[in-house]
C-alpha cells in the first residue's frame, strides 16, 4: 500500500438537481475508504439556468454563440461548488489534500473530440484554498479517446473492495450505471488488472434517465418520474415503441461514447404524460436489456450491480427484469446497496479517487474503456492560493 491521500470529489450530473460530494481516503490503487457523503441541492433558479443552456447546445457552434451566457453560468456553478466544499470542510473538520472537480457537462461529442464541462478549477482553488484537479476528459480526447466513461477504474476498485469473495469464486461482477446515460463496466480481479490495463472493459450503452426526465419536465411541473409512478399508470404504445427501436439500433453504438443529445423524445409526441413516460421508459429498458445480454460474458454467473439514479425507478427496473427473465441463470440484477454501497454517491467518490490517481500521474482511462491509444492519465492540477 502506498501513501494514503484524502480527496473530496464533486459530481453534478445530467439530472441537474444538485451536487454530490464525497470524501475518500485512497492510495490511488485498490485501497480506499469512504469518510463522508453529502448532497447539495440546486435552487430552482440555478437548476432552470442549467436546463435552459443544455437545451440550447446541440453543436460546437452553439458554444461560441452562447459564450457569455456559458461563462456567467460557469462562474455561478463554481461558486455553488465552492460554498458546498467550504461547508463540508468547516463542519467535518476533515483535512483534504485534493478536490476532484468534474463540473457540469453541457456538451459532449466524442466523434469531434469536443467536450465542455462548466467549472472553473482556478476559481474553485482560490475560493477553497485547496489544490483542485479538473478538466478530466481533455487529455483522453487528445490521446484518441472519447472522453468517457471515466469511472470504470473506480468501479473496478469498488467491486474488488465489496465483492472480493464473488470475484474469487470466478463470478463476473459488472457494474450497470443508470445515470443520464447508461454505461457498463466489466470488472476483473485487481491482481489480474494487467499493465497496461487491457483487461478492464467499459462503454456507454443506452439512454438512462435522460429521455424520461426530459419528457416529464416538458409535460408537467415535476422534475422527474418519481419511482416510475407516471410510467406505471400509463400504457406503452407498442407501435411507437417498436418503430423507435427500429430507428435507433443501439448495438452499433457500443464503441461510441454517448451524450443526451444523441437521443430525443420526439417519437413520443402526442402521447399523454403517463403513456409517454411508459413508452419512453420501456424504450430505455429495452436498450439497456440488449446490452446486458450482449455483455453478460461466458462465466457461469454474472452479477450486475446497479447504481445511478435510474435504479430508483421501479417501473424501469421491473421492465428490465421482465426482459431478462430467460437469462436469469446468467444475469442477476442487484442494487449496489445489497453490498453496503451507497448508490447515490458512486460518481462523486469516483472523482475523488480519479483526482488522487491524476495527482500520482496514474492512468484514468484505457483502450477498452474510452478507446484511447494507450493508458492515459488526465485532469489538470491547479493551486491558486
Amino acid at each position: 500500500m502506498g501513501k494514503i491521500y484524502t480527496a473530496l470529489g464533486l459530481m453534478s450530473g445530467t439530472s441537474m438537481d444538485g451536487v454530490d460530494a464525497s470524501i475518500i481516503n485512497s492510495d490511488g490503487n485498490r485501497d480506499y475508504s469512504i469518510k463522508l457523503n453529502k448532497y447539495f441541492e440546486y435552487g430552482d433558479e440555478l437548476r432552470q439556468k442549467l436546463i435552459n443552456i443544455r437545451s440550447k447546445i446541440f453543436m460546437i457552434d452553439h458554444l461560441k454563440a452562447y459564450f457569455n451566457e456559458i461563462k456567467d453560468l460557469e462562474r455561478e456553478i463554481t461558486l455553488f461548488h465552492a460554498n458546498s466544499v467550504n461547508e463540508i470542510l468547516d463542519t467535518s473538520k476533515i483535512e483534504v489534500d485534493l478536490l476532484g472537480f468534474h463540473g457540469h457537462t453541457i456538451f459532449h461529442d466524442s466523434k469531434k473530440k469536443i467536450t465542455k464541462q462548466l467549472g472553473d478549477g482556478k476559481l474553485l482553488s482560490q475560493l477553497t484554498k485547496k489544490m483542485v484537479v479538473y478538466d478530466f476528459r481533455q487529455n483522453d480526447l487528445k490521446n484518441g479517446g472519447q472522453g468517457a466513461p471515466l469511472t470504470p477504474i473506480f468501479h473496478n476498485a469498488m467491486a474488488n473492495k465489496f465483492l472480493k469473495k464473488e470475484l474469487s469464486e470466478s463470478c463476473s461482477v459488472n457494474i450497470l450505471n443508470i445515470g443520464g446515460i447508461s454505461n457498463i463496466t466489466q470488472t476483473v480481479k485487481w491482481d489480474e488488472l494487467s499493465i497496461p490495463y487491457q483487461t478492464i472493459k467499459a462503454c456507454d450503452i443506452a439512454p438512462g434517465n435522460c429521455l424520461i426526465d426530459e419528457w416529464v419536465r416538458k409535460n408537467s411541473k415535476n422534475k422527474y418520474d418519481n419511482d416510475g409512478e407516471l410510467a406505471s399508470i400509463g400504457k406503452t404504445d407498442d407501435l411507437i415503441l417498436n418503430q423507435a427501436l427500429e430507428n435507433f439500433n443501439i448495438d452499433s453504438h457500443y464503441e461510441e461514447s454517448l451524450d443526451i443529445n444523441d437521443f430525443d423524445i420526439s417519437f413520443a409526441k402526442g402521447l399523454s404524460l403517463e403513456n409517454g413516460a411508459s413508452t419512453l421508459t420501456d424504450f430505455t429498458a429495452t436498450q439497456i436489456t440488449k446490452a446486458l445480454v450482449y455483455f453478460r460474458g461466458s462465466s457461469k454467473n454474472t452479477i450486475w450491480l446497479v447504481c445511478g439514479g435510474g435504479r430508483k425507478n421501479k417501473y424501469l427496473m421491473k421492465s428490465i427484469a421482465s426482459q431478462v427473465v430467460e437469462d436469469l441463470n446468467k444475469i442477476v440484477l442487484l442494487p449496489v446497496e445489497k453490498y453496503g454501497i451507497d448508490g447515490d454517491f458512486v460518481e462523486s467518490q469516483a472523482f475523488a479517487y480519479l483526482a488522487i490517481r491524476s495527482f500520482l500521474n496514474l492512468p484514468i482511462s484505457f483502450p477498452n474503456t474510452t478507446r484511447c491509444k494507450g493508458p492515459t492519465t488526465g485532469g489538470t492540477l491547479v493551486k491558486n492560493f
